[in-house]
């Protein structure tokens, strides 16, 4: 089965040559969200903000590709600042819930200009 690209307008367009999702039988791989405006315009100053748009961007290209961030399998997680992490979680749950959560990865790294990416594997089979 080949793969299908996923492009959407309702999201942040990629920052480089790659796709904003690729669809592989049943899996939907959802690229790393930044916390950009579909228009171009970055969120780089208040970290709430930041994640709740980087998380709308992760759910909007999820939608586009048919599924939801309730299908997913594994989440990463990339922070600039690890001391955000508590409200991350806040606001994780918001996007994903409390129950039949995925596996997830939440790793400091060195963000240049912003606080926080994210990807996600879903899984959209039975």
């Amino acid at each position: 089965m080949p793969k299908r690209i996923i492009a959407t307008d309702r999201a942040a367009q990629p920052g480089g040559p790659y796709s904003q999702a690729v669809v592989a039988g049943d899996f939907v791989y959802l690229a790393g969200a930044c916390p950009v405006h579909p228009d171009g315009t970055w969120i780089r100053d208040d970290f709430e903000a930041a994640a709740r748009l980087a998380f709308t961007n992760l759910a909007a290209v999820a939608e586009a590709a048919g599924a939801s961030l309730d299908q997913a399998v594994r989440v990463g997680v990339y922070l600039r600042d690890f001391a955000d992490f508590p409200k991350m979680n806040e606001i994780y749950t918001e996007f994903l819930g409390t129950e039949n959560l995925p596996a997830r990865t939440t790793l400091p790294v060195p963000l240049e200009g912003f606080q926080i990416e994210i990807d996600a594997v879903l899984y959209t089979g039975a």
